[in-house]
């Protein structure tokens, strides 16, 4: 754990509730002034742009609560479905739209990343972010994993991703990490082969 990058995510929380909460201008431009600072504590310790660290940090408001991302693990013929997105590869997935069960989410990403029509079967774990997957983020994310079974689809390129391929656990492309890893992968090769005594992970 990079104690300056979890310094920095709390500064950033604390200021993102008082800029919210706060009601006197000279507070408020302090917190701003904090916010600031917590977004350049993280730009030192981290390979992300100025602009996304920026974005990250200062684009929200109200109290911080971590966002939700939810992943599809879809398999065929001992082989996981893996999406490419500008030369990495990761499981269909994004963040759950506020309209959207986690589970009616990854649908409707898998459909939009994969061209695929999957019915969700079950859990295989939720993750906190932080503990499993780098470069470290500006908020707290959770992750949910689903084991899908697919129902229709095809895939056609379109504007996220260029590619939809399986693959076996000992042939994974390079993959985009803040997404998903090898150890998760892993994860879900398990919850597959063992789907009738899975108990869900969790963190």
């Amino acid at each position: 754990m990079d104690q300056i990058v979890e310094w920095a995510k709390e500064l950033q929380s604390l200021a993102q509730a008082g800029l919210y909460y706060g009601h006197d201008i000279y507070d408020k431009e302090r917190y701003q002034r904090i916010r600031d600072i917590a977004a350049e504590m993280m730009l030192m310790r981290s390979d992300v742009p100025a602009g996304k660290i920026t974005g990250l940090f200062c684009g929200d408001e109200g109290y911080q609560t971590p966002k939700v991302d939810t992943r599809a693990a879809i398999f065929r013929d001992e082989k996981i479905l893996l999406v490419c997105e500008k030369g990495k590869w990761s499981m269909p997935g994004g963040w759950c739209e506020f309209n959207l069960s986690p589970a009616e989410n990854t649908i409707k990403e898998t459909k939009e990343e994969a061209g695929l029509d999957v019915s969700v079967k079950m859990v295989i774990a939720v993750q906190d972010r932080d503990k499993h997957n780098l470069p470290p983020y500006a908020y707290g994310v959770v992750k949910i994993f689903y084991l899908c079974d697919i129902i229709g689809g095809t895939f056609f390129p379109n504007n996220e991703t260029s590619e939809s391929r399986f693959f076996s656990i000992d042939e994974c492309p390079a993959l985009a990490e803040e997404k998903c890893n090898q150890e998760q992968i892993q994860m879900c090769f398990e919850a597959y082969r063992h789907a009738n005594d899975w108990t869900v992970l969790f963190d």
